[in-house]
């Protein structure tokens, strides 16, 4: 909202796990007006209620739900790219399956190529180079230190 002076029609992509983080963001997407493009590897998808309970408010709210398992899919036209940790506290014993099943899942400047012009980034940190390259972290488009920042006030 502070960088695009509002949140209503912006098309979010979130490419990676079907975490509590892409869960907040599926509950609260269409309320505030956005749609919401999610990728995630097969067996890695948000909780099914969660999942039904966005569908209805996408409905409700007259914005767009895309489920897929394509990260270039979801990032199409995307104004915001996000991603989060693929491996949560709990869950480092999984590692080297997770890792296997997210390849491909990194955000890139490849990935930026089929999202909107004006791009940008977000993580909610800390991140792992696996997530998303150095290139796009560092970039002018990403925005996770400002997020950081604004996530301290709410503490």
């Amino acid at each position: 909202q502070e960088h695009f002076g509002g949140l209503k029609g912006l098309t979010i992509a979130w490419i990676g796990d079907g975490n509590n983080v892409l869960q907040s963001f599926m509950t609260s997407a269409a309320k505030l007006g956005m749609h919401l493009r999610i990728a995630t590897p097969r067996g890695f998808e948000p909780d099914l209620r969660i999942t039904k309970i966005t569908e209805q408010n996408s409905k409700e709210c007259g914005t767009k739900l895309l489920l897929t398992t394509d990260p270039l899919e979801a990032a199409d036209s995307a104004n915001v790219l996000v991603t989060d940790t693929w491996i949560s506290m709990g869950q480092e014993e999984e590692k080297k399956e997770r890792l296997k099943a997210f390849q491909g899942y990194q955000i890139t400047m490849q990935t930026a190529k089929s999202a909107a012009s004006n791009w940008t980034f977000l993580h909610c940190l800390p991140r792992k180079p696996e997530e998303v390259d150095d290139e796009v972290f560092y970039s002018p488009q990403s925005l996770v230190f400002q997020e950081a920042e604004n996530r301290k006030w709410t503490i």
